[in-house]
């Protein structure tokens, strides 16, 4: 049955869904390495496909912009459509001077101020992990492509604009936090509530460092390398 957030039917989701933060990077994907594409939900232009990666099922849909957005998204595709695996494919900015724009981060865990996880599940940890068995199997697409990818605890912030203070200087001190994103901590709870498994890799859009930018387009456009680790998965599935 549909929800309010999405219009598909039962059994018109793949168990494994690539999930990038703009519904038209999701359309992008489906275009252009899916084979057999269904569009199964235009709810609030939030796209969602199904199709064939080299024969094997997969979906991809748009998460928005913030936990509150991919926690119920990804909430309903685990407990609605029987999703069984969500990969994050998102933008991320830089803390750390190693970390250069286009690289691909796999998150090791995703740490945040946030109250999303203690308000919908009584979670008090301020980390979130991802599925170690997932993520193992993404770095070794990665290195089966011959993709070169770093791994670290990322933050999942519940604010684009702040102002200037220590708080945030010293979470990157603690926890060696590489990049910022807005999304992976709400998903990574979302799964571990509802016994699914997750993961997340971004490709850095931006610097925090060096202020070294992308544009929206090249985001939408460029960031193939990270989608093509994570379309590897299912051929493993």
């Amino acid at each position: 049955m549909p929800t309010p957030h999405n219009n598909a039917q039962k059994g018109q989701i793949a168990k494994i869904v690539l999930m990038p933060g703009d519904p038209l990077r999701a359309q992008k994907i489906a275009e252009t390495y899916l084979e057999n594409v269904v569009k199964f939900n235009d709810v609030r232009n939030m796209f969602g496909y199904t199709g064939t990666y080299q024969g094997h099922p997969i979906s991809v849909m748009g998460s928005g912009m913030g936990m509150p957005s991919i926690g119920i998204y990804s909430y309903e595709l685990f407990s609605q459509y029987d999703v069984e695996r969500i990969i994050r494919i998102g933008s991320a900015g830089s803390y750390q001077t190693e970390v250069k724009v286009y690289d691909v981060i796999l998150a090791t865990a995703a740490y945040s101020e946030s109250s999303f996880a203690k308000i919908a599940f009584k979670y008090n940890e301020d980390l979130q992990y991802p599925s170690p068995s997932l993520n193992e199997q993404l770095e070794k697409a990665a290195n089966k492509l011959q993709l070169p990818i770093k791994k670290g605890i990322i933050h999942s912030s519940d604010v684009f604009y702040r102002a200037e203070g220590d708080a945030l200087k010293q979470a990157i001190l603690d926890h060696h936090l590489v990049c910022v994103e807005m999304e992976s901590f709400a998903l990574f709870a979302n799964a571990r509530y509802l016994k699914k498994e997750a993961a997340c890799l971004c490709t850095i859009s931006d610097s925090l460092i060096t202020h070294e930018v992308t544009t929206a387009e090249e985001r939408q456009n460029s960031f193939t390398k990270m989608m093509e680790i994570a379309l590897q998965i299912a051929l493993e599935d």
